[in-house]
């Protein structure tokens, strides 16, 4: 079926970024884009009005990490020093009982239901705030194969691969992190993942595609990291993985091989465009790391690596990317990355500029138009792709409208240019309609078949259940209330 949607503003694509077209036209047939401009004479078979609504390719999201999990929302306002705002080794790193060997690859205890519950609100929650293609950023195999169920389900596009390792930090009787990087554990989780992409690449009639994940350069030996690497050429697929994200990692390294985290990738020959780095933002030129002869951003522009940067997670942990400016002009492709939460990738889009306006003390730095396109073809760019984050005829029919003229709010008006009104005063709440591979996800805000409300009551019951026993396994034993103080004194009656 032939479906032209009449649009007030539509995105359209110039041959190396985006255009603006007044009043434009698009017409896709099947899963694919016929026709963008400002008019169309020829035959169809439906229209959407779209009339005074941004028409405009799906949002790529290249940093998710599955499963509303609880202590994700008790990362905020605290944390433990040390760490220097890294919350994965506050709220994610496991005990290690004495004489317990290193952690596999599914981790012992996971509930089916549980998983099936993460998997549904993170598909749903990326869905509809307009996201139409993500990375899975290593979860482990069990909320793969559920992340994969939903997505079947719900029509996203998805690049899924568990993630695998030599050994992960954990945390001793004393609070210690310790970690043992063992080879065999790692030619383990390597074959267990190169397994699951032979299963499930090009599968749900192609939206899925496999990605290796070496899930960070910390937890891997360079022996891993050249397997990876390998793999990726043979299989050409790309990669992604946590890379000069920590404080801790960058002197952790340093001190192990006498290189920085991204040299490390460099000496095992990942370096290139569809690595995806997660974060990136403690390289050697970061001038809080005080390293001298940083040569870091030289090897990541050079190679033209891409970085998934995650703005509104990192910015909570007093982190943020030094600078938007000095990467992009280093050749660093800027993707962008929603990570835990909110998988808002328009609020994203703000952070991320005003971010990118103060590291890089210029207001004319991170523009509307430069967030835009990293959400959009910066991610296309990180998957090897030309197919999507992009309205043109032959890319994939990905597409979403986002109603920037709604009667019931004033945040929009008035409005000048439909990105900088985006960027500057939107929510994915304004996402009024998906179309994914030529076919309509959601339609006035809605999710066929997915009662909102009640997958919403569902997590916020299993988050206070997990709350309420939040003491038994956190690292030091404190309750939830003690790891995320209250913004004010609770009173109950």
């Amino acid at each position: 079926m032939r479906t032209l949607i009449r649009g007030g503003w539509v995105v359209g694509f110039g041959g190396v970024t985006h255009t603006l077209i007044r009043n434009g036209v698009v017409v896709y047939e099947g899963n694919r884009i016929l026709h963008v401009g400002s008019t169309y004479d020829g035959r169809c078979d439906a229209t959407i009005n779209a009339a005074d609504k941004l028409v405009a390719p799906g949002f790529i999201d290249v940093h998710v990490h599955s499963g509303d999990r609880a202590g994700h929302r008790l990362i905020s306002d605290g944390g433990r020093p040390e760490y220097y705002g890294t919350p994965l080794l506050d709220a994610g790193a496991k005990r290690r009982p004495a004489g317990t060997p290193t952690s596999t690859l599914t981790p012992q205890g996971d509930v089916t239901a549980r998983i099936e519950l993460e998997a549904t609100f993170t598909v749903a929650e990326l869905l509809r705030n307009g996201i139409t293609t993500f990375v899975e950023f290593g979860a482990h195999l069990g909320m793969q194969d559920a992340i994969l169920a939903q997505v079947d389900r719900l029509g996203l596009r998805a690049y899924l691969g568990p993630g695998f390792y030599c050994g992960e930090w954990e945390v001793d009787a004393e609070g210690r992190l310790v970690r043992d990087l063992d080879e065999a554990t790692g030619e383990r989780t390597f074959r267990a993942a190169l397994d699951f992409i032979a299963r499930i690449d090009g599968s749900c009639a192609g939206r899925v595609k496999g990605l290796l994940v070496p899930r960070s350069v910390e937890a891997c030996t360079p022996a891993l990291l050249r397997r990876a690497r390998e793999a990726a050429d043979e299989l050409k697929l790309p990669l992604a993985t946590h890379a000069a994200y920590s404080v801790l990692e960058f002197h952790d390294l340093m001190q192990r091989y006498h290189k920085t985290p991204i040299e490390i990738l460099d000496s095992v020959g990942l370096l290139r465009p569809t690595l995806n780095i997660g974060h990136g933002n403690f390289i050697a030129d970061n001038p809080n790391l005080n390293s001298s002869g940083a040569r870091d951003l030289e090897l990541m522009g050079s190679a033209g690596v891409s970085v998934s940067h995650c703005a509104l997670n990192i910015v909570r942990r007093a982190r943020a990317l030094e600078s938007w400016d000095r990467y992009r002009k280093a050749g660093v492709n800027l993707a962008l990355g929603t990570d835990t939460y909110p998988r808002d990738m328009i609020m994203n889009m703000r952070m991320a500029s005003y971010l990118g306006k103060l590291t890089s003390r210029n207001l004319l730095a991170a523009s509307a138009g430069e967030v835009f396109e990293a959400a959009t073809l910066g991610g296309s760019r990180a998957l090897g792709r030309d197919d999507i984050g992009r309205l043109a005829p032959g890319a994939m029919a990905d597409i979403v409208i986002i109603d920037i003229s709604r009667r019931d709010v004033l945040r929009h008006t008035p409005s000048f240019d439909p990105i900088k009104t985006l960027v500057e005063c939107g929510i994915g709440d304004d996402v009024s309609t998906v179309i994914i591979d030529g076919v309509r996800c959601v339609e006035n805000g809605h999710i066929p078949g997915l009662d909102l409300g009640s997958l919403r009551d569902r997590v916020q019951h299993a988050a206070e259940a997990s709350w309420a026993n939040w003491s038994a396994t956190d690292t030091f034993g404190r309750t939830a209330e003690q790891m995320s103080p209250p913004s004010f004194p609770r009173v109950t009656q």
